[in-house]
Order: C-alpha cells, then sequence, then structure tokens
C-alpha cells in the first residue's frame, strides 16, 4: 500500500483499503481561517450544534485579512474569535500570536507523520510534506468534520 493508502486505513479501521474505495475516517486535525471558518461556523450554527469533536483538535487562525483591513473582515473575525471562546478552542490563533496557517501549524507541533487533516484552503494539502495525509475541503464539509471528527474520502489512484 503507498502512505496514503496506509494512512486512510488506518484512520478507517481497517487493515487495508483500495484506490477507488469509499471510506470514513477519523479526523487528527480540522482547520480554518477567517475567510473560509465564518461560512462554516455559519452551517455548524445552521445545524444547531452545540460541541466540536474534540476542542483541541480544530485549528482557527485568522491569517488572510489580518490586521483586518475592513469592517467586514473585522466581524469575520469576530465571529471566529466568539466561536473559539464558546466551544473551547484549544488552538485559537489570536492576532499577535499568529502567522500564516501553513507555516503555523508544524511550527506548533500540531501536525505530525502519519495524520489526517482537512481544511477549509486549497494549501491544507501542503502537509504532505510532514507525511500526514491532508486534503482541503469545502466549508460545509469542515462544518461537519468539527462537529463529527470524521470524514468520508474516496481512495485516490497512484500515479505512477
Amino acid at each position: 500500500m503507498t502512505i496514503t493508502e496506509k494512512i486512510l486505513a488506518a484512520h478507517a479501521g481497517e487493515e487495508r483499503v483500495e484506490p477507488g474505495e469509499l471510506v470514513n475516517c477519523r479526523l487528527d486535525l480540522t482547520l480554518a481561517n477567517d475567510i473560509t471558518a465564518p461560512v462554516a461556523i455559519k452551517e455548524f450554527a445552521r445545524l444547531g450544534l452545540d460541541r466540536v469533536f474534540d476542542p483541541e483538535r480544530v485549528v482557527l487562525v485568522p491569517d488572510h485579512f489580518t490586521p483586518n483591513k475592513d469592517i467586514k473582515s473585522a466581524e469575520q473575525c469576530r465571529l471566529i474569535r466568539e466561536f473559539a471562546r464558546e466551544f473551547g478552542i484549544t488552538n485559537y490563533f489570536e492576532v499577535g500570536r499568529m502567522g500564516i496557517e501553513h507555516c503555523l501549524l508544524p511550527e506548533q507541533g500540531l501536525v505530525l507523520p502519519g495524520d489526517l487533516v482537512i481544511g477549509a484552503d486549497s494549501h491544507t494539502c501542503t502537509y504532505g510534506a510532514l507525511g500526514a495525509f491532508a486534503t482541503g475541503v469545502g466549508s460545509t464539509d469542515l462544518a461537519a468534520g468539527m462537529a463529527l471528527g470524521e470524514c468520508w474520502f474516496k481512495v485516490p489512484e497512484s500515479m505512477k
């Protein structure tokens, strides 16, 4: 099996998985920023959810529009801050304590080899360089991941 197949199998509780197979996997980390988190948070609220799967494994980093460039950016960051406070999110990185999200997570030791990470950002796959399986998802999928700690995946084919 490839490293991707091994990580997906381990997080699905299976001995092995095959390319093309759909698997439901346990997540090690979910990630959002000041652009994508507000959409996920609004979906989270719309569903009437009252807790995240693990406050230590949800990461929120306001890194795109901070310092805030306008009122809308400030409101988005306020929404994230309030969500983090309400749900006890341990890995909320306030302005002055943060950086570029995809550099910050490795610097903080939050992503390790063998981890499975989803993030509402197209650069989430960066953590593959650390030996993790990491992929970008939409904000709605992120909301479900934050609530359940699980996500479904189609085991990818390998390129030769």
